[in-house]
C-alpha cells in the first residue's frame, strides 16, 4: 500500500465497507433468529411453541452478544483501553468459539498484552477455529520472548483448510476470486501487524493449518 496509483490498493473506505459488511454478516443471522422467535411468540395459532420459541430467543440473543462482544475489540473499536488482560480474551474467544463446530485450546503465557497483540490473537484464534468447518481443535499459544510476543495458533481437525483468500490477505495482497469476508479479516490482520512492525504467516498441511505471528512488546 506504498504507492497511491496503485489499482491494487485498497482505499480506506473500501475496506471499512468490506469490515462492515463481514460483521453485519455474523451478525444477522441471530438477529433474524431472535426476530423469529418474536413471530412465534405473537402467533396465537403458535402458542403450543412457545417454549421453543423462547429458547431460539435466548441463544440467539447470546450468540448475539457474544460476537458483539469479541468484535469490539477484534476489530478495534475498543479504543480506551491499552492493554488488555488475557483472561478477558480468552473469554471472548471462548464465547466465539461457542458457536463454532471447533474446541479452543487456550494457552497464552502472559498475564496482559498490548492493543496490536490482543487484536491478532483474537483474529487468528476466529480464523483458526474458521480453518476447522467439520470441527477440531484450536491451540492458541503465547510467550513472551526479550522484546516480542510470539503467537502460534494450530488448528488441527478433519477438513482443516486454509482459504486461498485468508493467506493472500494474511500477505497483504488484494481481493481475487474469494469471499470478501475471510480475506477482508486477513487483510486487516496484515495491516495493524505490519503498523505495529510485526509479521504474521499462515502454513497449511493435511488436516492442520498454523497461524503465526511476532510482535513487539
Amino acid at each position: 500500500m506504498t504507492d497511491p496509483d496503485d489499482a491494487t490498493v485498497i482505499r480506506p473506505a473500501e475496506l471499512a465497507a468490506y469490515l462492515a459488511a463481514r460483521m453485519c454478516h455474523d451478525f444477522i443471522s441471530p438477529a433474524s433468529a431472535i426476530s423469529s422467535g418474536l413471530d412465534l411468540l405473537e402467533d396465537p395459532s403458535a402458542q403450543d411453541m412457545r417454549e421453543e420459541a423462547m429458547g431460539l430467543i435466548a441463544s440467539s440473543a447470546k450468540k448475539l452478544a457474544d460476537q458483539l462482544s469479541f468484535c469490539r475489540v477484534a476489530f478495534g473499536a475498543s479504543a480506551s483501553a491499552e492493554t488488555f488482560d488475557v483472561r478477558e480474551l480468552e473469554k471472548l474467544a471462548q464465547g466465539a468459539f461457542a458457536h463454532m463446530r471447533a474446541t479452543l485450546d487456550w494457552n497464552v503465557d502472559t498475564p496482559a498484552v498490548n492493543k496490536p497483540a490482543a487484536r491478532t490473537l483474537l483474529n487468528l484464534a476466529q480464523m483458526a477455529g474458521a480453518a476447522l468447518p467439520t470441527g477440531g481443535i484450536a491451540r492458541v499459544r503465547a510467550v513472551q520472548e526479550a522484546t516480542s510476543l510470539v503467537i502460534a495458533i494450530e488448528a488441527e481437525g478433519p477438513r482443516a483448510r486454509l482459504r486461498p483468500e485468508v493467506l493472500a490477505g494474511l500477505r497483504g495482497e488484494p481481493q481475487g476470486e474469494g469471499l470478501h469476508g475471510h480475506w477482508v479479516q486477513a487483510y486487516y490482520v496484515h495491516l495493524f501487524v505490519t503498523d505495529a512492525e510485526g509479521r504474521v504467516f499462515a502454513d497449511a498441511q493435511a488436516e492442520r493449518v498454523v497461524f503465526a505471528a511476532t510482535l513487539p512488546t
